[in-house]
């Protein structure tokens, strides 16, 4: 009982104020006074000492740039800058095109790319036909095929010889000028129809065993030869430097008649080889198996595949549609 006999409204006894733990941890410590604490102390005193550099953030705030709307005449020239790049773009892509479309009318319908005539690369004129006797012509008729092609040369070459005769005819006597002039067409008119006209079809028969184009070169180089020996015979104002040319001015000049006397050689010679060549032809010919049948086949297969053909039949068929539909109206 005596711990609940003590009054706790009483006065305290014998308390000293001093004696509180607080107080006496204050005056006890080494701490120097106020009155000795100095706000600037000697740097030396922070000589050693290090600092901690505070810690960069690696996030930065965002700063906004300030929004500049660009000038109309700014905008209109970089709209037109961009259309002259665009049309640039164009023009090259075109330029291309038309390139391509160059190359590929240049090949052949085989897909193969042009040598004959043999031009030069510079040459505003480029090939027009593919021609390999070893790749394209079978090896049994290689050798015929060759033989026309140096006939066609062959005459050629008698063609420009009998244009000098003629030349040298005319000089000597003015009334054969006409003869001069003749020779100047038959060169110019000669020279590219007997390449397309009997040389080629005959290629191409060897090539494709075409009976069509048998039929055509023998009717075509049939009449080659007779031509030849009309230009043999040397028929006078004729354009042809023959036989009867060449007599009748040998007596006047010697020099004259001996070169009209040559062509007239040449142009028999080439008469006699277009004979031998016709008739081994057509003994290639007959090996072959073509006929008369297979030749219309050839030809009608030809017109109807055939893009004229196409086009003119679709517009005769359209004019048709439309009379046919304005009639009804």
């Amino acid at each position: 009982m005596s711990e609940f006999e003590t009054n706790p409204f009483a006065e305290p006894s014998n308390i000293n104020p001093f004696n509180d733990p607080s107080v006496t941890q204050v005056t006890n410590s080494s701490t120097e006074p106020v009155e000795h604490f100095n706000p600037f102390p000697n740097s030396s005193d922070f000589a050693g000492a290090q600092t901690t550099p505070a810690a960069t953030s690696l996030f930065q705030p965002a700063v906004l740039q300030p929004s500049t709307e660009p000038s109309p005449q700014a905008s209109a020239a970089a709209a037109q800058a961009n259309l002259l790049r665009q049309q640039e773009e164009l023009e090259r892509k075109a330029a291309e095109l038309d390139r391509r479309e160059q190359e590929l009318q240049s090949r052949a319908p085989t897909g193969k790319e042009n040598n004959w005539p043999p031009l030069p690369r510079f040459f505003p004129i480029k090939p027009c036909f593919y021609q390999d006797f070893s790749e394209e012509i079978p090896a049994e008729y290689q050798r015929v095929c060759k033989m026309m092609y140096y006939l066609w040369m062959f005459n050629c070459v008698t063609l420009f010889l009998n244009l000098l005769a003629c030349l040298a005819y005319f000089i000597t006597e003015s009334a054969h000028g006409v003869d001069f002039g003749l020779s100047i067409l038959w060169l110019v008119l000669f020279t590219p129809c007997s390449f397309l006209c009997w040389y080629r079809p005959v290629y191409k028969a060897f090539r494709n065993d075409s009976s069509f184009n048998f039929f055509f070169f023998f009717f075509v180089f049939f009449c080659h030869v007779v031509i030849l020996i009309i230009q043999a015979v040397g028929i006078p104002y004729w354009g042809n430097s023959g036989w009867i040319s060449a007599f009748g001015v040998i007596s006047s000049n010697k020099a004259v008649g001996g070169i009209m006397i040559i062509v007239a050689c040449l142009f028999t010679i080439g008469a006699v080889m277009s004979i031998i060549l016709l008739k081994m032809v057509h003994s290639l010919y007959r090996r072959t198996g073509a006929s008369f049948q297979k030749a219309q086949q050839e030809f009608s297969q030809g017109v109807v595949t055939s893009k004229g053909f196409q086009t003119a039949a679709a517009g005769a068929a359209s004019a048709a549609t439309r009379g046919a539909f304005q009639g009804n109206n």
